[in-house]
């Protein structure tokens, strides 16, 4: 499941560094993640990093993107380009 910034954003840019993927940017108010590029970090950490930097725990699942652990992990290695 691709995970989502909520409007408790502070802007305080700390997660955006952390995302593996570059799924994390500037919207017009708060930061935003793209669901098309977040794994929740699966794949390369063991724990969603920007979840884990947030000082006002703001980040949770995204309610329409819904994903499973294997289909995170399919699309880590397609964005990696890492041999399924």
């Amino acid at each position: 499941m691709a995970l989502m910034i909520t409007a408790e954003c502070i802007n305080c840019d700390v997660c955006e560094t952390e995302c593996p993927n570059e799924a994390i940017s500037m919207g017009d108010e708060i930061y935003m993640i793209e669901p098309a590029l977040c794994t929740e970090c699966v794949g390369h950490y063991e724990t969603s990093q920007c979840i884990d930097v947030c000082p006002v725990d703001c980040i949770e699942n995204h309610p329409g993107h819904q994903e499973s652990p294997e289909q995170l992990r399919t699309k880590f290695k397609r964005l990696s380009g890492v041999a399924a």
